[in-house]
């Protein structure tokens, strides 16, 4: 089993559930990203440059989207997080319940063409 795919299996709910919901996101919207295990993390990469990463912050609540090149992103900037960052913005869900699958897509989209 690949070490990122472990890392998922190993959170407890409900970050597992959100965590796989990310990863079939990201992959259907961008299936040219490629899935690493990097900084102890699940990290993509999209045309071999980091792209975004998936971090559970369990004593926080939430599983933490974090876009590399966040800080070059517009769309949905009321949503995007970068307190104590330099390059990296990121989404920030807690349940699926409270998923918003609009935003995560549209952030995708905007952040692969950052890429081309």
């Amino acid at each position: 089993m690949q070490p990122a795919h472990d890392y998922v299996l190993r959170q407890r709910e409900p970050f597992r559930a959100v965590l796989m919901h990310c990863m079939a996101t990201i992959e259907a919207i961008i299936p040219a990203v490629e899935l690493r295990y990097r900084y102890a993390i699940p990290f993509y990469y999209y045309q071999d440059k980091p792209f975004c990463y998936l971090n559970v912050k369990q004593k926080k609540g939430y599983v933490d989207v974090g876009f590399y090149r966040g800080f070059q992103l517009k769309t949905h900037q009321e949503m995007l997080v970068g307190a104590n960052r330099t390059m990296v913005k990121s989404l920030q869900f807690t349940t699926l319940d409270t998923f918003d699958q609009r935003v995560l897509e549209a952030v995708l989209l905007e952040a692969k063409a950052l890429y081309e």
